[in-house]
């Protein structure tokens, strides 16, 4: 293969609710794949709790038994998984919790850091590299999607909170993941199952902006865009496949670090496109990683290539991409 194609599924986060690896995974890795998210399922997702099957089943030697799998097929390799403070914790009982929201508020700057170093910790000697988290949106209406998952209204809050939980994973060698920009105050719907939009202005996104602001001052390495149309930002395009967004991420919040993309088949992302157009959109606006199902793996990775073949996406944008995620995790040793 040459390394179009291989960096063609280097910049993919294929997701799973598993902790096995199928033969599509096992030659995804043995052809260039660097990153996989270990998900859960749509009911966890809803719940925002693990199953009690799986809390029962998963152990510490079942993570590392499939790092060790996936190292020995791909080098610098990122696992990823949705560690959230008093949202969805991937890793239930095998690392420390922040408890409920109230709790949360309730902790010191140092204690929250100190908490999310030791859950930090944990992840890594699991051979977890990425925690997609935190939620930083500051919900002043509607929000069906992130009901149960987001820190406080309060803007300060979020951002006290969300510097103290960056500080601390990332101290242990974890890079966090801040969640989604440029932020959903107010949702029209579920934008995973519903064509939702951000309502309001682009006053309304202040409080919010402050908060990514925060996190990247406090050294985040990786920030996911959001799936739903944002007309404040871009009328047209989804936050993830938004060229105007990710600009604007890049350009006048100064961040350098990993972009990654909301799941690329959500309803309000698609809008009448394929996965794997909107993957090659997402790209071409300048995401860095996009998480997709893990049975959509070859499919993106062919609609990349071709893209690059036909000139639609440059291939300098690719290697950009590949060379970022790199960059970000190696100032990390996350690998």
């Amino acid at each position: 293969m040459d390394s179009i194609e291989r960096n063609a599924r280097a910049v993919l986060l294929p997701a799973i609710d598993s902790l096995e690896l199928t033969d599509d995974l096992k030659r995804y890795f043995d052809e260039g794949g660097r990153s996989l998210l270990l998900g859960e399922t749509r009911a966890e997702y809803v719940s925002r709790r693990m199953s009690d099957a799986r809390r029962a089943s998963e152990r510490a030697e079942d993570f590392r038994g499939l790092a060790g799998e996936v190292a020995s097929r791909a080098d610098r390799v990122m696992i990823a998984l949705d560690q959230e403070p008093a949202g969805i914790e991937r890793l239930h009982g095998l690392a420390p919790s922040f408890g409920d929201q109230a709790e949360l508020l309730s902790m010191q700057d140092e204690a929250i850091r100190q908490r999310a170093q030791e859950i930090g910790r944990r992840a890594r000697e699991l051979g977890v590299g990425m925690f997609l988290g935190p939620v930083v949106d500051v919900l002043t209406g509607r929000n069906p999607w992130l009901h149960g998952r987001t820190l406080d209204t309060d803007a300060l809050q979020v951002a006290r909170i969300t510097r103290a939980f960056i500080s601390g994973v990332q101290s242990a060698g974890v890079l966090a993941t801040a969640k989604h920009f440029p932020g959903h105050h107010d949702v029209t719907g579920d934008p995973a199952i519903e064509l939702a939009d951000v309502r309001g202005t682009a006053e309304d996104l202040l409080p919010g902006f402050d908060v990514f602001r925060s996190a990247i001052q406090a050294g985040v390495r990786a920030i996911m865009t959001g799936p739903a149309l944002v007309p404040a930002v871009d009328p047209e395009c989804p936050s993830s496949r938004s060229e105007k967004t990710i600009n604007m991420l890049r350009r006048d919040f100064g961040f350098t670090g990993i972009i990654v993309s909301d799941d690329i088949d959500a309803v309000a992302m698609l809008r009448g496109l394929s996965d794997g157009e909107t993957a090659v959109a997402a790209v071409k606006a300048g995401a860095d990683l996009i998480l997709l199902p893990a049975a959509g793996i070859e499919e993106i990775a062919r609609h990349i290539v071709a893209a690059i073949r036909s000139g639609d996406l440059p291939e300098h944008r690719l290697a950009d991409a590949v060379r970022n995620v790199e960059t970000n995790s190696d100032a990390l040793d996350v690998h």
